[in-house]
């Protein structure tokens, strides 16, 4: 095996064919090997990353993370990359070296541009009835002709809300366009049957799940589990003896047990109705938990958390068996750490400031002494 260095230490493991040199593999990925882009939570970039060197159905190479984006270069079939977890969105890349969009109108360009939209309609048949751009500008009459030029090409009409989204975003040498792999984004999940205000992003719910680094025996607790996010997440992170959702509103319950059957993961799931404050569990029985704690904006209030945090903590210290690890997201910050200087059971392993719908949460993986 030899060891691709790619940026912020992430490493893809590449394996050579016998009786071949690495140049030559080399050489042939780069003949067969499309421009992607992930788009990734800004904070767990690297959790997208990693995710992407797992890859089998495929070869990832030329990996390069950067802010809320993850870079890289696919020689498998796109519709691998329909799986991820850890990512808002995939996106085909074309880069142009042209100096303003308007030129993108030009024969050879927009040649290209209509043969990327193109392969992405192909690997996904009747599933886009409209397209969108976006784009700075996008009213302009520059934009506009771009719109008409590409609805006459490709023969399906423009819609503010399209459900094939085409980005035009500059680049240190021209210009790129991004076409969106699916109709919604991959953080949407398909197992959303029930809405609820507040819920939390499927990605993130996923690399939560990761946090608690899943084990096949692990009793896995979600304090306040709402809709059932970091529930269902938690399943496809892997396999577990048991995973309990407690929250101790009774509709919310029912919300949560509909995407749960909608997810397929009813029979792993164990839903109650109680507070996070008294679990109806013993002491010492949990492996790991899991709690979005409510920000006190769309769920909850600031008086409210100043009481439910230092004995949702207290709470959960009593469930967990020492060593358990304990991941929780937050937006009150100054209050989660407050709680935290006083937890005495609990050690502080890692904090991962993320951004989420223009908000500035925290993630935090916890340990219990």
């Amino acid at each position: 095996s030899f060891p691709v260095k790619l940026m912020n230490g992430v490493h893809c493991r590449q394996r050579r064919a016998k009786g071949k040199s690495w140049s030559d593999d080399v050489k042939k990925q780069a003949n067969v090997s499309q421009q992607f882009e992930a788009e990734a939570v800004y904070g767990l970039e690297k959790f997208a990353a990693d995710e992407l060197c797992r890859l089998r159905a495929g070869a990832v190479s030329h990996l390069q993370m950067y802010k809320g984006a993850v870079r890289f270069q696919f020689s498998g079939d796109p519709n691998v990359l329909q799986g991820l977890r850890t990512v808002q969105a995939v996106y085909s890349v074309e880069r142009f070296d042209v100096p303003r969009p308007r030129a993108l109108l030009g024969d050879a360009h927009f040649r290209r541009l209509v043969a990327q939209i193109a392969a992405v309609r192909k690997a996904q048949p009747d599933q886009f009835a409209t397209f969108q751009i976006a784009a700075a500008g996008s009213d302009s009459s520059v934009m506009q002709r771009i719109k008409r030029e590409i609805a006459a090409a490709v023969g399906i009409p423009h819609a503010d809300s399209g459900d094939l989204l085409i980005r035009i975003l500059p680049d240190d040498e021209g210009w790129r366009t991004l076409v969106r792999l699916t109709p919604r984004p991959l953080a949407t999940r398909s197992w959303r049957a029930a809405n609820y205000e507040g819920a939390l992003n499927g990605a993130v719910a996923y690399c939560m799940a990761l946090l608690t680094q899943p084990q096949p025996g692990d009793s896995v607790v979600n304090l306040g589990s709402g809709s059932g996010s970091l529930l269902i997440e938690r399943c496809f992170a892997g396999a577990a003896r048991q995973v309990i959702g407690i929250d101790r509103d009774p509709a919310v319950i029912e919300l949560a047990r509909a995407n749960v059957g909608a997810s397929g993961t009813q029979h792993r799931v164990h839903l109650a109705c109680a507070d996070m404050r008294a679990l109806p569990l013993p002491a010492s029985s949990t492996d790991a938990l899991l709690a979005d704690l409510p920000f006190g904006q769309r769920v909850g209030s600031h008086a409210d958390n100043l009481a439910l945090y230092p004995a949702a903590l207290a709470e959960a210290a009593r469930i967990a068996k020492p060593g358990a690890r304990f991941v929780v997201i937050t937006h009150e910050i100054r209050l989660m750490d407050s709680a935290l200087q006083r937890a005495h059971d609990w050690r502080l392993v890692r904090v991962l400031p993320i951004i989420l719908r223009g908000l500035h949460p925290r993630i935090y993986v916890l340990q219990r002494c």
